[in-house]
């Protein structure tokens, strides 16, 4: 297993699932199935032990959840990021997801060449939202609230940096749109989520999204 290998780790209660994603995802190159589990806790457990840098997370499971599972993740500092799985008819369970850490989510039946894309991507530390589930996420007004009228506080470099964290962009896919230094734009981030009272950029973008703010 090379450096530029991505480990995944698989948690869904499902094991045809788990040997389907398996099959697919170990003819990809670039990407490694490292260990799979059938809950939540095993999932932590696994995640501590393994260190992959992607956790394919599904969200309804018996015992340990997938909500409960990232918590869980974020509490020990654990560093993968985790990408949900879920389907449109439980879309009330992202909001959560995110807010909990996932660094993104992909439909149950997302095509094959698009989940390999989506760990790339969340992998170099993209935001993984598609935009008609974060749509219809956002136009609840239960937990997917996001905050509202803090917008006017962002300088307008602030909300250019915020438009491009929307559009999934790294710190350095930004500095290269805005011709701005990698620490310049660490610095602008910081003060977007101290300005909004958000914890991550997956808020950050979720913030965006519903205040139309496009990079």
């Amino acid at each position: 297993m090379g450096d530029a290998t991505i480990k995944v780790l698989l948690v869904d209660d499902h094991q045809v699932v788990r040997r389907g994603l398996r099959t697919f995802l170990e003819i990809q190159p670039d990407i490694a199935v490292v260990g799979e589990a059938g809950d939540g806790a095993e999932g932590v457990d696994l995640a501590e032990s393994l260190r992959p840098d992607v956790v394919l997370m599904d969200v309804k499971m018996p015992g340990t959840d997938g909500i409960e599972a990232l918590r869980m993740l974020k509490e020990r500092g654990n560093p993968a990021k985790v990408l949900v799985v879920t389907s449109f008819t439980e879309h009330r369970t992202v909001v959560p997801a995110l807010k909990a850490g996932a660094a993104g989510y992909v439909y149950k039946d997302v095509d094959p060449e698009a989940l390999a894309g989506a760990i790339r991507s969340v992998h170099a530390g993209h935001v993984l939202l598609q935009p008609e589930l974060a749509e219809a996420l956002l136009s609840d007004d239960g937990t997917g609230r996001a905050p509202q009228g803090r917008g006017g506080t962002l300088t307008e470099r602030e909300q250019e940096v915020l438009g491009l964290i929307a559009d999934g962009r790294s710190n350095r896919e930004i500095a290269r749109a805005l011709t701005l230094s990698e620490k310049t734009v660490k610095t602008h981030v910081s003060n977007i989520l101290m300005k909004l009272d958000l914890q991550d950029r997956t808020q950050a973008a979720l913030w965006a999204v519903r205040n139309g703010i496009k990079g």
